[in-house]
């Protein structure tokens, strides 16, 4: 009979839990070489911001042992150009879903990407990138203050016209902490985590290698660490989260999802091998099959106590 792999998201059907994750898989259309982006549960699009941004200069990846640092800057094609030239493609896609990654320098950015991507047709769920520097408040990331993630959540929940998921950063004190503020400010869901901020140094050269000296660490290395906040933030609300961080096979997802997680985004697994999302589906599908679990709903927060 095989396995039901489909979910319900923050009120959104999902047919299966694996989803790309931003930054890592483009607008999705570039990935067709390898793959239908159609198999996947959906497709969460690089970060937009209202007007085009270039991103840093190179060297703007390293690889590091059992992961990569990557600085790329958020780089993308702005907020008309995405309506315009990257939605008819992701629109395409009938039953996997578009969730659109967005940022900004202020709060009034956010509200206004919120507001006007509420509105474009084929969006599905929207996903706030709380790790960026507030420019008007000294570059304080809105993810780490919680005054201020209060606020941008808070705002942007107001204007909302489809479910509004918040993408929490692993760099706090209290990730639990920063879950709930953003819940009880109006989030529908939660995504989590973001990378975590490293280094990498050329003792050849004694040089940065990144050009922009720090950058964001993901890949294996970071999995028990994504994994840990995952489980405590899924015991902590009441909204559904989104798990991520080091997932690179099936057994891997699984593990998010039996800690609490209803879905999964998978990201620099992408870069080791592009075929290695469809791969994660069939392989949760026959784990759960060998297993009589008829279900992935049957799987979803079954460890055991």
């Amino acid at each position: 009979m095989g396995v039901d792999l489909s979910i319900d998201f923050a009120g959104i059907h999902l047919k299966n839990p694996v989803l790309a994750a931003s930054g890592t898989f483009g607008y999705g259309a570039d990935m067709t070489d390898f793959f239908d982006p159609g198999l996947l549960g959906g497709i969460a699009t690089k970060g937009i911001s209202l007007l085009p941004r270039a991103g840093n200069p190179p060297v703007r990846i390293a690889e590091t042992a059992s992961g990569m640092l990557n600085a790329i800057g958020l780089n993308n094609v702005g907020l008309d150009a995405f309506i315009a030239d990257k939605m008819p493609f992701l629109r395409s896609l009938d039953d996997t879903i578009t969730v659109v990654n967005f940022y900004g320098n202020c709060i009034e950015d956010y509200v206004e990407l919120t507001r006007r991507l509420s509105d474009v047709e084929g969006v599905d769920l929207l996903e706030m990138n709380i790790s960026c520097p507030n420019v008007k408040e000294g570059g304080i990331a809105f993810g780490t203050d919680e005054s201020m993630l209060r606020e941008v959540v808070s705002a942007c929940a107001a204007v909302r016209r489809v479910p509004l998921m918040v993408k929490l950063s692993p760099n706090v004190t209290d990730i639990v902490r920063m879950a709930r503020i953003a819940e009880n400010a109006g989030a529908d869901a939660l995504s989590l985590v973001n990378t975590f901020t490293g280094m990498a140094v050329d003792v050849q050269s004694r040089s940065y290698v990144l050009h922009n000296r720090i950058g964001g660490l993901s890949g294996p290395a970071i999995k028990p660490l994504a994994l840990r906040m995952v489980h405590d933030v899924c015991r902590a609300v009441t909204i559904p989260v989104m798990g991520m961080g080091g997932i690179l096979n099936a057994e891997d997802a699984l593990e998010f999802l039996l800690v609490g997680a209803r879905a999964v985004q998978v990201g620099t697994a992408s870069f080791v091998c592009p075929t290695a999302m469809p791969e994660m589906i069939h392989g949760m599908e026959t784990f759960l099959e060998n297993r009589g679990v008829a279900s992935v709903g049957d799987w979803i927060g079954s460890l055991a106590t």
